[in-house]
């Protein structure tokens, strides 16, 4: 589902100060919050990505984008504005999986994340939405609301894994 419109922009790398810090809820519906939603999207395309959150381009707003497989296989990919990560009650127990991220280009590692998500929030247009995951479309979630929340997955990783991710993707 490749959008039409949107201009790509650069993704910030890992230590960017607005990476590590908390989203703000979206002010309103509207054309600004469309256009937004429309170069989160070419920005994940452009750098071949399957998930890319607002802070990642320099916006601090809750609001993400994903075009990624659920377990099946089957190609997912849609938009949440101000979403509210839920797990289902009976919770399974963490999965490993390999993951990476667009601000650490190249590097990759094992995460522990719930094998199925499920995402409450809004379209670009204000309509209520609900988004379940599983596979890497549940990683992808759960991934994303991480940055939302100032949450980088190296953070989640014993800090002398998370040094030698960083200094690989940065070049330090």
């Amino acid at each position: 589902m490749k959008m039409r419109a949107g201009r790509a922009r650069p993704v910030l790398r890992y230590g960017h100060v607005v990476l590590h810090q908390p989203c703000r809820p979206a002010d309103s519906f509207g054309a600004e919050l469309a256009g937004l939603v429309d170069d989160m999207f070419a920005s994940m395309y452009a750098a071949d990505g399957v998930g890319l959150a607002a802070n990642q381009i320099g916006v601090r707003c809750r609001v993400f984008v994903y075009d990624c497989p659920d377990a099946t296989g089957a190609r997912q990919a849609g938009h949440v504005v101000d979403p509210v990560l839920r797990f289902p009650a009976a919770l399974a127990a963490p999965a490993m999986g390999f993951e990476g991220c667009l601000s650490l280009p190249g590097q990759y590692a094992d995460v522990a994340r719930a094998p199925v998500a499920t995402v409450t929030g809004f379209d670009r247009d204000g309509r209520e939405l609900t988004v379940t995951g599983t596979g890497v479309l549940a990683r992808c979630l759960q991934h994303e609301i991480d940055h939302l929340d100032g949450v980088v997955y190296v953070d989640r990783l014993p800090e002398d894994q998370r040094a030698e991710i960083a200094a690989a993707a940065l070049g330090g």
